[in-house]
């Protein structure tokens, strides 16, 4: 049974350990202890920075620290990072092009009790229309320690998104590689592709073993970074295996589902298929409950499967 780490703890030890190694500085909006980032805090007081709650502000702030030359880390929830500090990411972190670093917490409907208000499903289509803004939404906690040193070893803006719930580590091999932009084939199959980001990996992963005693031979890719989009991964799946099945913590419209489809139609156009959060809004309960009330389980992918594969020239 594989260990199970929410991202947003592998953030804030991430943090923690990188900070003796680069020479970056972190701001919260008075949720330390939510963000973790609390754990560079207690480390690093002199680089911490609490905003109070004001995430417009805090990213304002964050855009002088990067003019002046220094690398900052900001974190709240996704729905404040993403949502409520849009106008700001946009005008003083993206149109300047300058090195801020977003660390978006509890993401998605994985957020749990806390309902529809923080649970954030739209983050990933807000981030990705913002021209030069890198995108990354990390499997598992290596995954996401990983993302934090692409980030800080990256020149422009990054949003990085993690989740609250604790998801099985998938990564911890040897010979594990994390590039930015860059997709990762977990498995090889010919009959059809499931492109999955976030918790859905490990999901999409055993969906592929269920597949598999059926008979039907899937290939599992891992897009941990949505902008710049691997291309070239995606569409020798399309060629290879002809269609294509995309699943994602994140609503359907502008996510990683729209992205893979934007990319098949222009270069390489079979079926494409998404599975995520059909244009609704989000709901508090059990995260297992809510999982299963929006279809976001190894089951929906077997059936999102058997659902492509019908489309199948």
């Amino acid at each position: 049974m594989a260990e199970k780490i929410a991202t947003r703890e592998a953030y804030g030890k991430a943090l923690a350990e990188l900070g003796e190694k680069y020479d970056f500085v972190v701001l919260d909006a008075d949720l330390s202890a939510a963000t973790k980032t609390g754990v560079f805090k207690k480390k690093y007081p002199e680089r911490f920075f609490n905003c109070g709650i004001a995430e417009g502000n805090m990213v304002s702030v964050a855009a002088g620290l990067a003019a002046a030359g220094k690398i900052p880390f900001v974190s709240s929830f996704a729905m404040f990072a993403a949502g409520r500090a849009f106008e700001q990411v946009r005008n003083s972190v993206g149109y300047p092009h300058l090195n801020v670093k977003i660390g978006a917490t509890h993401a998605g409907i994985t957020v749990g009790e806390d309902g529809a208000t923080h649970q954030c499903n739209e983050d990933i289509a807000l981030m990705r229309t913002i021209p030069g803004m890198t995108v990354i939404n990390p499997a598992d906690a290596v995954e996401a320690r990983a993302a934090v040193e692409a980030a800080i070893q990256h020149v422009g803006p990054v949003y990085m998104r993690f989740g609250r719930y604790a998801v099985p580590v998938i990564n911890d091999t040897p010979d594990y590689k994390f590039e930015l932009g860059k997709g990762v084939t977990m498995r090889e199959g010919g009959d059809v592709t499931i492109v999955a980001t976030g918790l859905m990996v490990s999901m999409a992963l055993e969906a592929a073993e269920e597949l598999k005693a059926e008979g039907i031979d899937a290939r599992v890719i891992n897009i941990h970074t949505i902008k710049p989009l691997d291309t070239d991964i995606i569409l020798k799946a399309a060629k290879e295996t002809g269609v294509i099945v995309t699943a994602e913590e994140h609503s359907i419209i502008g996510g990683l589902g729209a992205a893979v489809a934007e990319a098949v139609c222009e270069g390489c156009p079979v079926p494409v298929l998404r599975l995520g959060v059909n244009d609704t809004f989000g709901r508090s309960g059990t995260v297992p409950a809510l999982l299963e009330m929006y279809g976001l389980t190894p089951a929906n992918i077997v059936a999102k499967v058997k659902q492509a594969l019908k489309l199948k020239k």
